[in-house]
């Protein structure tokens, strides 16, 4: 089964969306913001089942949990890294980043909240942040992989981006609406990238 279609105008580009317990707001914001068709499908989708659909880019949902326990999700996503464009958000970035060969960690006390400053490295201009992860990305050097952001509080990995590959990802969630609309930006580079 693929799940459920969120329609938008004729013509407009299709995102799959994996469901690891996505927000709806992310799923409205794609869809009435930016006019994107919507197929959101479970966690456990083939990479096949998404080849079959032939998508325009592919979302990795946030979701509770330890990454590195979803195995069957991190061998999917592998299988589909090069294939389109991939955005992750909060579980989505962590196992996008397991799947290009890094690693996690368990956070001793977790991000909780809707004032986390989050730096961009390239222009080292900072976005105030809502987060909600008990997990984090370990920071190390892999081949083809840039690490975009980072967490002023506690130097953590809050981005990844692949050129070669076309896929990035953001540890904070961009849907999330605690004041400033600092991070909608992720979700523009997503289409731009398409």
């Amino acid at each position: 089964e693929t799940g459920y279609s969120i329609p938008s105008e004729e013509g407009n580009k299709t995102i799959f969306v994996y469901d690891f317990g996505c927000k709806r707001n992310i799923l409205k914001i794609l869809n009435e913001e930016f006019n994107l068709n919507l197929i959101v499908g479970p966690s456990n989708t083939s990479p096949e089942k998404i080849k079959e659909i032939n998508p325009d880019g592919i979302l990795l949902s946030n979701g509770p949990g330890d990454p590195a326990a979803a195995l069957y999700a991190i061998e999917n996503i592998k299988k589909l890294i090069g294939y389109k464009p991939i955005f992750g958000i909060c579980l989505g970035h962590q196992l996008l980043s397991l799947a290009l060969g890094m690693k996690t960690f368990k956070l001793k006390f977790g991000h909780r909240g809707g004032n986390h400053p989050v730096m961009e490295v390239e222009t080292k201009k900072v976005e105030i942040t809502s987060q909600n992860h008990g997990f984090a990305v370990k920071q190390e050097d892999i081949n083809d992989i840039s690490i975009t952001h980072i967490n002023l509080n506690d130097k953590t990995v809050e981005g990844i981006e692949s050129r070669k590959f076309k896929c990035f990802s953001v540890q904070h969630h961009p849907e999330a609406s605690p004041g400033p609309h600092d991070s909608r930006k992720y979700f523009k580079k997503f289409i731009e990238m398409i």
